[in-house]
């Protein structure tokens, strides 16, 4: 497994804790925005087996408030990330003829909410890229899809999770009563990564604890 991220420090930290849970895990560091640098680093990594698009970055902000150079740093983090991985990445799997994509989408793929605009376009954008990807690949038998995080318990989250009000409207407004935990997105990533998914194509399957369900 290489694990990537920007920060050095962060990326060994995470890697160091997969290590001690037992994988084999790499790192390579490299900002996803850097066209250059996913080419140097993909092409320093070797055959590539299953990419997880998994960067991402929120900017909470009105709309009317909102600096032009935010909106294209979101945008660059959670769309145009992708792209790149995903185009330096695909011609090994295609040349292949095996290769699974894994786009990390969002419940703003679907809904939306105030102050996060340059999220909520960057991952209605991936959610069609994704398609788009499925589209261009799936006859080189490369299966792109996505996958869609309900409201999870996690570092990005963490202003939100204790805020008492948000809080008690996640819970009451999810069915299963709560917060998601990371650990309950593996199940989702395991299926797509696998030889089970082999016909499942552009798809994002959302895991959000029966939230898109409810009224």
């Amino acid at each position: 497994m290489f694990l990537n991220g920007r920060n050095p420090e962060t990326l060994d930290k995470s890697a160091a804790e997969l290590r001690a849970a037992g994988g084999t895990v790499l790192t390579s560091a490299f900002d996803v925005t850097n066209s250059e640098a996913i080419k140097a680093a993909v092409g320093d990594i070797g055959t590539i087996d299953i990419l997880v698009n998994n960067a991402g970055i929120q900017h909470r902000q009105p709309l009317a408030e909102l600096h032009e150079a935010d909106w294209r740093r979101v945008i660059e983090a959670n769309l145009t990330g992708p792209f790149l991985v995903a185009q330096a990445v695909a011609p090994g799997m295609v040349r292949r003829q095996s290769g699974k994509i894994i786009n990390i989408c969002s419940l703003a793929n679907e809904i939306g909410r105030p102050n996060i605009a340059p999220y909520m376009a960057a991952k209605g954008g991936l959610k069609m890229l994704t398609k788009s990807m499925a589209l261009e690949w799936a006859k080189d038998n490369v299966q792109v899809n996505g996958i869609g995080p309900g409201f999870f318990s996690t570092e990005l989250n963490a202003t939100l999770v204790d805020d008492e009000a948000f809080s008690r409207w996640v819970c009451d407004r999810t069915p299963a009563g709560r917060w998601g935990e990371p650990d309950e997105l593996a199940g989702a990533a395991v299926f797509l990564a696998s030889q089970a998914s082999n016909f499942v194509n552009g798809q994002v399957i959302y895991v959000d604890g029966g939230f898109l369900s409810s009224m």
